[in-house]
């Protein structure tokens, strides 16, 4: 199973240098560190992490729960606090937002690995339960979120690169129907024309890491779902 990707928001550089150390030791995947509204934002477009341990007191024109709920606003992705503060009112703002955990500091390493183990039980919990009413089943084990443009193997997320979403997005959205590579390769390079391989090299990447015959290539007429969606 895939580590889970963390990005750490902290403006305390020390503290946040401490956390990524104790996550490492810990196996995980450290996406980035963060320390304010804008950089996590990017942050989070070009790393696309699982978990965000969010200091809420980041001394920026945005505490910790205004930059989940902004988030959230196109983001799914669950938010584990951490905070020197646990008096009534940070708290349910925190709440408000619906976190995974909530970690007051300073905390030692079993309680940070404990909070963390605990909320991804809760997110892959919560995801195998939405699976079959929230994605797309694709045949073979496999379900696709249209929104979020994940792919699941029963309830086990599946790691794919940018292009790879893109080239399944569009051929769940074609229902069956064949794609000629002109029309993929318009909807997934748009004005950047690909070399004469690039799709290819595409299709038999995704093909490999699926490891099924989901996608079928025909190519004098392109390629399609064998599962109609």
């Amino acid at each position: 199973m895939a580590k889970a990707k963390i990005l750490i928001v902290e403006d305390n550089p020390i503290v946040a240098l401490e956390i990524k150390s104790a996550l490492k030791k810990l196996d995980f995947d450290i996406t980035d560190i963060t320390n304010s509204f804008k950089d996590t934002l990017n942050s989070i477009i070009k790393e696309e992490p699982d978990i965000i341990m969010m200091d809420i007191d980041l001394g920026d024109e945005k505490d910790g729960t205004q930059i989940a709920q902004e988030i959230h606003k196109s983001k799914n992705i669950p938010i584990l606090y951490l905070s020197s503060f646990s008096d009534d009112e940070t708290m349910e703002k925190a709440f408000d937002t619906n976190p995974v955990g909530y970690l007051i500091k300073p905390f030692k390493r079993e309680e940070l690995k404990t909070t963390i183990m605990l909320a991804l039980f809760k997110i892959n919990k919560l995801e195998y339960e939405n699976i079959n009413q929230d994605h797309t089943y694709i045949g073979f084990g496999y379900y696709f979120d249209l929104k979020n443009r994940k792919l699941y193997y029963k309830s086990q997320q599946i790691r794919l690169g940018l292009k790879e979403r893109q080239l399944l997005s569009a051929l769940i959205l074609a229902q069956g129907n064949t794609l000629s590579a002109e029309e993929l390769e318009y909807k997934i390079w748009i004005d950047n024309a690909p070399s004469e391989s690039s799709l290819r090299t595409l299709v038999y990447r995704l093909k490999v890491k699926l490891g099924c015959k989901i996608i079928e290539v025909s190519y004098s007429n392109g390629y399609k779902l064998t599962y109609k969606t």
